[in-house]
C-alpha cells in the first residue's frame, strides 16, 4: 500500500516545497490582475465622466431652446377673477381686465322618461342632424297673455306673481304691462329676470273691418254732445245742433284730418308716446304706445246722440274700452324661468318652469363640425341615443341625468364641448329615402333656436365678455386671446382685476448658473482622473488619455469661439454676459454683468445659447435645423409658392339654393397621403333652403363632420369669394392637398359647382442661401450635403422672388449638447471606451481562466513527482534500516 500523506515516510516536506513551487508559477496571475484592477479603474473613471458629461448636458436642456430665454410672468392682482399666461410676444406691462360674462356651454335637457332602457317610437329609421351655431335676435324667455280686465280695474294683489322664487312688488296700481315690467325688472338683480312691457296697440278692426268704415257721422241735432279721447287726450268733439254730415260735424274723414295735421291733439299724443297709424276712413285707425301703458278710448255723450264708433244712424250712449298690452320675460342668463305666486295667471303668466327663444334666429358655424346620426330599432332607447350622440362626435356630449322623481325621472342632458356664443345646438330630426321621421323621437330632440324647441335650455351659450385697457372684447372660451399680443387671459368670475407681465429673468438667471455650476462639476471630475497629485506622487486613472484630453479641449474651445450668424446681435460671446474662464480652468458667473446684459439685451441672449433663425420676412419663420446645419446669413428665394386642393364653383351660387332630402356625396380629401379607408367618406348634407352663406357653412361643417376626417385631422374650409362664386379648399398645403366630390343621391354636385373640377395643391419651392431645398407644404428644407442642411423653414405669403435673408446660429449650449451626445449614448465615444476596456477585462479574466487551469495541471505533475521521490526515499529509508539491523546483527 502506497504512502497517503506525503512526507511521512521520508520526512520530506512535499507540501511545503509544492507550495512555494506553485507561488512562482502563479506569479503571472498577480499580473493579470493588476491590469485588470487598473482597467476596471479607468472604467469607473470613465463612468465618473460619463455621469458628469451627463448631468452638464441635462443643464443645457433649458438653454438649447429659443423658448427658454422668452418665457414671461403673469401676475394678477385677484387670480379668483383673472389669470394669464404670455408667450414670447408679448410685451412687459400692466393691464386692467373687467370681466363682465364668463363663457359657458349651452345645455339642453329632454323632458322625463320612466325607463332609459324602453324603447321610444316604433324604430322607424330617423336621422338627426347635429349643428352648432350662433343664435341672433329676439330673447330668451316667456310672454304673457294680455293683462285682463281685473287688472286695469284692481290692480294685482301683492304676492300674484313671483318669480324664480323671489315675490315681485305688485299692488292695486299695477294696471298696465308698463307698471308690471316695472315691477319685474325691480328684482331683476335677485331673480336674474328682466321685462319688456310689449307695445299696446288698439284692435284692428275698432274703426272698421275688412277696410269698410263702421265710423258712423256724429248727429246732435237731437240736442246732444259728443268727444272722442285716447288715454285722457281730447281728439275731437262736436257740439249740439248738428246734424249728421253737416257743418263742423264728426265724422271719419274728420278724424284723419285732426290726426294726420300738426296741432295741439297730434302733439298731445307723442308727448304720450302714442302714435296713428291708418285712417278711420278706411276703418283701419289704429292706437299704438311701444311703452306698454294701457290705451284707453273714450266716445262721451250727452242727451240724444247718434252715429261713433261701430255705429251708423243709430243711438249712441257712450263707448269706452281699454287695450292693455305683454309682458315678454327674458332670463338673463338663458336659463329656465320659474313662474310662482299666490295668482301669476292674473299677470298673464302660466305657474311653472317654461322658457324658449323667441323670434331668434340660428345661423350655422362652418368651422365647427356638422353630421347625421341614425336612430332605428337598435339604438330607440335614452341609453341608445346618448350612445350614438357619443360616439359620433360632433362637438356635443350626452348624459342621462335622474331627478330622482318616482314617475318619469331620466332626462336625457346635451351640453356643447365649447362654451362660446358659437356652440348653440341645432338639431334637425328628418326620415330616410322620403319616410317620416319617428314621431317619437323627433318629439325627444328636435330643437331649433328659431322654430320647434322640444328640448329646454338649461343653460345657455355664453361668450366671455370683458373690457381690457377700455377695450370691449369678446371670446367664445374663457381664454381671451388677441387682445393684447402674446397673452392669454382666463376669466374665472364676473369682476376686475389687473395683469401684470414682466420677463422671467429669474428664471433665465438660474438656468445660466446652472449651466456654469453643472461645467464645474464636469471639470473637477474630469480633473480628478486626469490629473497628477505632486504631493501623494499619484497620478488620476485617465492621466494622459487621449478621450479625456480630447473631450476638455473640444468643451474649452467651443466655450471660447464667437459665435457667428447672430445677425443684428450685440451678443456674440459668452464674457458679455459675465461667463469667464478662470485659471484653474472653472467658469465663474459675474451677476452683475449678467444683470446689466438681461436689462439691455434680454432678446440678444437667446442667440448665445440656443439654435436660433431670424428672418427678415416676418412671413418666413425658422423651424429647426440639424447638427449639419452651418452658421451664416442665407438669401431666401421662393419660386413657387404652397397652395391648397380648391374647387370652386364654375358661376356664382344663387341668394337660395335647396339642398334635396337624402343629398349623399362622396367626398375624397387628401387621398394621396393617407388610405382610403380614412381619405374616402360619405356625407350626407341637410335637406333645406339656404343663403349663399349658409350653404358655405352646412358645406363645410358636413364634410369636417365625417368622422374619418376627424380621425385623420384632414378639414376643408368654404367660403363665398367677392364674385360670388363658392369656393370649397382642403386645409392642408402641399402635394398630398386633394379634394374629390361624386354624387350619390339627392342634389348632385354639378348642381352647386356646375362643370368645374378641383385643382390639387403644390408644395412650396425655392432655395436657401443659393443651395437646394426640398418642399413639404408650407416647409422648406434645406437639401444634403449644403451648409443649409436640416435648415426647415415655413414660408407663407403671397410673395414669390427674393424673401429677405435668414440668420442662423448654433448657441453654445446647442453646440455643447451636440458634443455631448458625441460622447454619450449607446454609439459615444466614451460608451466605447468604457466598452472596449470592460471587454479587456473580459479578455483577461479568460487568459486568467486558462492559466488557472494551467497551474493544476503543473500542480499535479508537481505533487506526481514528489510524491514518487517520496516514496523512494521512504523505500530506501527502509533498505537502510534493514542493512543497518543486518550489520549489527553481522558484528554480534
Amino acid at each position: 500500500m502506497g504512502i497517503s500523506s506525503p512526507g511521512i515516510g521520508s520526512n520530506l516536506d512535499v507540501n511545503g516545497i509544492i507550495a512555494k513551487l506553485m507561488a512562482v508559477e502563479a506569479a503571472p496571475v498577480a499580473t493579470l490582475d493588476k491590469k485588470s484592477a487598473s482597467y476596471l479603474a479607468k472604467v469607473t473613471a470613465f463612468g465618473t465622466v460619463s455621469g458628469a458629461l451627463g448631468t452638464f448636458q441635462g443643464s443645457l436642456s433649458s438653454l438649447t431652446s429659443l423658448s427658454g430665454f422668452q418665457s414671461l410672468n403673469t401676475n394678477s392682482s385677484d387670480s379668483n377673477i383673472i389669470t394669464g399666461s404670455a408667450t414670447n410676444k408679448a410685451q412687459p406691462g400692466s393691464y386692467r381686465v373687467s370681466v363682465s360674462q364668463v363663457a359657458q356651454a349651452q345645455t339642453l335637457a329632454s323632458g322625463g322618461y320612466k325607463s332609459t332602457t324602453s324603447t321610444i317610437g316604433l324604430g322607424a329609421k330617423t336621422t338627426i342632424n347635429i349643428s352648432l351655431g350662433t343664435v341672433t335676435g329676439g330673447s330668451f324667455g316667456v310672454t304673457s297673455t294680455a293683462l285682463g280686465a281685473g287688472v286695469v280695474n284692481g290692480g294685482i294683489t301683492p304676492g300674484a306673481l313671483s318669480l324664480n322664487g323671489t315675490a315681485i312688488a305688485t299692488d292695486g296700481s299695477t294696471r298696465s304691462a308698463k307698471l308690471l315690467a316695472d315691477a319685474i325688472n325691480a328684482k331683476s338683480g335677485t331673480t336674474g329676470v328682466t321685462a319688456k312691457a310689449d307695445t299696446t296697440q288698439t284692435a284692428a278692426t275698432l274703426f272698421g273691418n275688412g277696410g269698410a268704415s263702421t265710423f258712423g257721422a256724429i248727429d246732435t241735432s237731437g240736442g246732444g254732445t259728443y268727444s272722442l279721447s285716447v288715454s285722457g287726450i281730447d281728439i275731437i268733439s262736436q257740439a249740439t245742433g248738428i246734424a249728421a254730415g253737416g257743418a263742423g260735424g264728426v265724422d271719419a274723414a274728420a278724424i284723419d284730418a285732426v290726426l294726420s295735421g300738426n296741432n295741439s291733439v297730434t302733439q298731445a299724443l307723442a308727448n304720450a308716446n302714442i302714435t296713428v297709424s291708418g285712417t278711420a276712413a278706411a276703418g283701419t285707425l289704429r292706437f299704438s304706445n311701444t311703452d306698454g301703458n294701457n290705451i284707453n278710448v273714450t266716445e262721451s255723450v250727452t242727451g240724444a246722440v247718434t252715429g261713433g264708433i261701430g255705429n251708423s244712424g243709430t243711438a249712441n250712449s257712450g263707448y269706452n274700452a281699454t287695450t292693455t298690452s305683454t309682458v315678454s320675460l327674458v332670463s338673463t342668463d338663458g336659463t329656465q324661468i320659474t313662474v310662482g305666486g299666490s295668482n301669476p295667471g292674473v299677470a298673464g303668466l302660466t305657474a311653472g318652469v317654461s322658457g324658449a327663444y323667441q323670434g331668434a334666429t340660428f345661423a350655422q358655424d362652418g368651422t365647427r363640425s356638422s353630421g347625421n346620426i341614425v336612430i332605428d330599432s337598435t339604438n330607440n332607447t335614452l341609453q341608445g341615443i346618448r350612445d350614438a350622440i357619443n360616439k359620433a362626435n360632433f362637438g356635443v356630449t350626452a348624459s342621462i341625468v335622474s331627478d330622482g322623481s318616482s314617475g318619469t325621472p331620466y332626462h336625457l342632458v346635451l351640453a356643447s364641448s365649447s362654451t362660446g356664443a358659437n356652440s348653440n345646438m341645432k338639431i334637425t330630426v328628418s326620415g330616410n329615402n322620403g319616410d317620416p321621421a319617428d314621431p317619437s323621437v323627433e318629439s325627444l330632440l328636435a330643437y331649433d333656436p328659431a322654430g320647434t324647441q322640444n328640448l329646454s335650455q338649461k343653460t345657455a351659450a355664453l361668450d366671455t365678455l370683458a373690457n381690457v385697457n377700455g377695450i370691449p372684447v369678446t371670446s367664445h372660451s374663457t381664454g381671451i386671446t388677441g387682445a393684447i399680443e402674446g397673452v392669454t387671459i382666463n376669466a374665472v368670475k364676473v369682476g376686475s382685476a389687473s395683469l401684470s407681465v414682466s420677463k422671467d429673468t429669474g428664471s433665465l438667471t438660474s438656468n445660466i448658473s446652472g449651466f456654469v455650476k453643472a461645467f464645474n462639476d464636469l471639470n473637477t471630475q474630469i480633473k480628478s482622473v486626469s490629473s497628477y497629485d505632486p504631493e501623494t506622487k499619484k497620478g488620476g486613472d485617465l492621466l494622459g488619455d487621449s478621450t479625456i484630453q480630447t473631450l476638455q479641449a473640444s468643451l474649452r474651445r467651443q466655450m471660447t469661439q464667437t459665435i457667428s450668424g447672430l445677425e443684428g446681435s450685440k451678443l456674440t460671446s459668452l464674457s458679455q454676459i459675465g461667463i469667464a474662464f478662470q485659471k484653474d480652468g472653472t467658469l465663474t458667473l459675474d451677476n452683475s454683468k449678467l444683470q446689466k446684459a438681461i436689462n439691455t439685451n434680454f432678446n440678444d441672449i437667446a442667440g448665445l445659447f440656443a439654435a436660433v433663425g431670424r428672418s427678415s420676412d416676418p412671413d418666413i419663420s425658422f423651424v429647426s435645423s440639424r447638427t449639419a446645419t452651418k452658421a451664416g446669413d442665407y438669401r431666401i428665394d421662393i419660386t413657387r409658392l404652397a397652395t391648397q386642393a380648391t374647387l370652386t364653383s364654375a358661376a356664382a351660387v344663387p341668394a337660395s339654393t335647396t339642398i334635396a332630402a337624402d343629398t349623399v356625396w362622396t367626398v375624397k380629401l387628401n387621398s394621396s397621403t393617407s388610405s382610403a379607408a380614412i381619405s374616402t367618406a360619405s356625407v350626407k348634407i341637410p335637406a333645406g333652403t339656404y343663403t349663399a352663406q349658409e350653404l358655405s357653412n352646412v358645406l363645410q361643417a358636413s364634410i369636417n363632420g365625417a368622422s374619418n376626417f376627424t380621425t385623420s385631422g384632414a378639414t376643408v374650409s368654404a367660403s363665398i369669394n367677392d364674385d360670388g362664386t363658392l369656393k370649397l379648399n382642403s386645409t392642408k398645403y402641399g402635394s398630398g392637398s386633394n379634394l374629390t366630390l361624386t354624387s350619390d343621391t339627392g342634389t348632385a354636385v354639378a348642381d352647386i359647382f356646375g362643370a368645374a373640377t378641383s385643382v390639387d395643391g403644390v408644395d412650396v419651392a425655392g432655395t436657401i442661401g443659393g443651395f437646394s431645398a426640398s418642399g413639404d407644404g408650407q416647409m422648406l428644407t434645406g437639401a444634403p450635403g449644403a451648409p443649409t442642411e436640416g435648415l426647415k423653414l415655413e414660408i407663407k405669403g403671397d410673395t414669390i422672388g427674393a424673401r429677405g435673408t435668414l440668420g442662423f446660429s448654433q448657441g453654445y449650449a446647442y453646440q455643447l449638447d451636440t458634443l455631448a451626445k458625441n460622447y454619450l449614448g449607446a454609439t459615444g465615444i466614451l460608451t466605447g471606451r468604457t466598452k472596449g476596456l470592460n471587454d479587456t477585462v473580459k479578455d483577461i479574466g479568460k487568459q486568467k481562466d486558462a492559466f488557472n487551469a494551467k497551474l493544476v495541471d503543473i500542480e499535479a505533475r508537481y505533487r506526481k513527482q514528489y510524491t514518487a521521490l517520496d516514496t523512494a526515499l521512504s523505500s530506501m529509508s527502509k533498505t537502510a534500516s534493514f542493512l543497518t539491523q543486518q550489520f549489527a546483527s553481522l558484528n554480534k
